[in-house]
């Protein structure tokens, strides 16, 4: 039997611009017992804007904490198990509206959580399109993620670039060198539309290191959107590595 589920929600709206990186400034945030998942030699940073709702945590909707937004910059793992591999995701950085949420990630699940002004919108535009924007307010200035969305949605296709990004059902987080946490995400397969006239404006050196601004600062390498479902997320459990080398 899985573990308890943490929380519940809707993942809803998910915006996901992805970016070519060098593989060795995703070193430091690599945790034990994985390794990179690359998409046909490439290894791919994805910033994500997405909407929470209906939030639940241990079965509970906290007053004012149940519908709201999310931007995370996150990369792709996989870890074998001993039987088979799981395809995850880590999170470099992760932004949400409100400061408890922040404390109950960071403490909990050791996620990388900052909180931070946002607000959203949702504008139909023309040629059967909507606008989708998250934005985040830093150091006096609104930062932007936003592109023009199809609203023609259809399957993830078997193979394509689009499941890579989207069929990854893991979490891990480095604790140690020795340390791993792991935790399982579980949803349907989403829907997808195509993407047009991507933004992101952003001061990439505060939020995420210099090291990342010569990478972010170019043209996506691709752009998705999903339309989401409910969600759960189990709670986690440590994957510890033996530090002995065999013999």
């Amino acid at each position: 039997m899985g573990k308890r589920k943490f929380l519940q929600a809707q993942w809803n709206d998910l915006l996901m611009l992805n970016y070519e990186v060098d593989p060795e400034i995703l070193k430091p945030y690599l945790p034990p017992a994985t390794e990179l998942d690359l998409w046909q030699g490439k290894a791919l940073v994805s910033m994500v804007g997405f909407m929470f709702r209906e939030t639940k945590v241990l079965g509970v909707k906290w007053p004012f904490h149940v519908n709201f937004e999310e931007v995370n910059l996150r990369f792709y793992v996989r870890h074998f198990d001993g039987k088979e591999w799981k395809r995850g995701a880590v999170f470099i950085s992760e932004i949400v509206p409100k400061s408890i949420i922040a404390f109950i990630a960071n403490n909990l699940y050791k996620e990388h959580y900052r909180a931070l002004p946002m607000r959203h919108s949702q504008i139909p535009a023309y040629e059967n399109q909507t606008e989708f924007a998250y934005e985040w307010k830093l150091k006096g200035r609104w930062n932007r993620l936003a592109a023009k969305v199809s609203d023609h949605f259809e399957d993830i296709k078997p193979g394509s670039p689009e499941e890579f990004i989207f069929e990854h059902y893991w979490g891990y987080n480095k604790l140690t060198d020795l340390k791993t946490m792991q935790y399982q995400v579980e949803h349907i397969s989403w829907q997808v539309a195509k993407v047009s006239e991507c933004i992101f404006d952003a001061d990439v050196a505060e939020l995420y290191g210099e090291e990342f601004i010569p990478f972010l600062s170019k043209k996506p390498y691709s752009a998705f959107f999903a339309n989401g479902s409910e969600i759960s997320v189990r709670i986690g459990e440590k994957i510890i590595i033996d530090p002995t080398p065999p013999k």
